[in-house]
């Protein structure tokens, strides 16, 4: 599994949801050329597997702050490129 940098969770660190929002990034980073395209297929991912409502920020310099389900925030590195992910109520 690819391995992601710097991870700020509230999902248990063994957690199915981790493991796969690092493994579709890596995927996603390796796939796409746009942080765009990057960010709409770990969402489209998530809302298949995890049901819907996730939220998806990929890119370099950016800030959020918000209201998230708990268990379901996640926020990484892979290489120099930030992934946020979380699902809102």
């Amino acid at each position: 599994m690819p391995e992601g940098k710097n991870i700020v969770s509230d999902m248990d660190e063994n957690c199915e949801m981790r493991t796969d929002a690092v493994t579709q990034a890596s995927i996603a980073i390796q796939k796409y050329k746009t942080e765009s395209e990057m960010a709409k297929h770990i969402k489209a991912f998530f809302d298949g597997k995890y049901d819907p409502n996730w939220m998806c920020v990929v890119g370099k310099d950016f800030a959020s702050f918000g209201t998230y389900e708990t268990k379901t925030y996640l926020f990484f590195y892979i290489g120099q490129i930030a992934v946020l992910l979380y699902r809102m109520f």
